[in-house]
């Protein structure tokens, strides 16, 4: 019994030991743009911009593959932040900012083929095969991958409505009242 801890500790020391030798040897640097470019951007994650994660998209803004404008959950404020950072001009008067939104589906459409479900990167979207679903409001990042997934055109994004929990006062001296429905300010 001895012998076999002793074995054990030995092995597993052994083992700590290469793992940190090679974890310092193999180690690759990455760029410090793309950390400054990943901190800028939200960290939802949600892959609304095409990329797996807002590392891949910082990764794609910072070797020039994507624009600024990448991150839709970011708006304009995130694209004006990215824009400075990279030192360049930014032309915003197309970027739509509808703010965030979250998946509804139309269950007197839903044919429960779990297409929707198999698509969403968050798990969102509940149900089984040949069974209406729905949607976990709170887990929706809005992405959009159910709504080009569904066969039957049953699902939509929609703004989240405003409730307690959501709404802000709007910044003084701006002219600025919040729109109903998402929150999102207008003039």
């Amino acid at each position: 019994m001895l012998e076999a801890i002793v074995g054990l500790t030995a092995l597993g020391g052994g083992l700590g030991v290469f793992l940190g030798i090679a974890a310092k040897r193999l180690h690759v640097e990455s760029s410090p743009l793309e950390g400054d470019i990943e901190a800028i951007l939200p960290g939802q994650n949600c892959g609304q911009c095409g990329y797996p994660g807002c590392a891949a998209a910082a990764a794609a803004v910072a070797k020039g593959e994507a624009p600024v404008t990448v991150c839709p959950p970011g708006g304009r404020p995130v694209a004006h932040a990215l824009a400075e950072k990279l030192c360049l001009a930014v032309d915003l008067s197309g970027f739509a900012e509808t703010g965030p939104m979250v998946a509804r589906i139309d269950e007197t459409v839903c044919i429960g083929c779990t297409k929707c479900s198999r698509k969403c990167p968050t798990d969102a979207v509940i149900g089984a095969a040949k069974q209406i679903h729905g949607v976990i409001a709170d887990a929706c990042t809005g992405c959009g991958a159910c709504v080009a997934a569904c066969p039957a055109g049953g699902i939509r994004l929609e703004p989240i409505p405003v409730t307690l929990q959501s709404w802000y006062w709007p910044k003084p001296g701006t002219g600025k009242t919040p729109r109903s429905g998402n929150g999102v300010l207008t003039q």
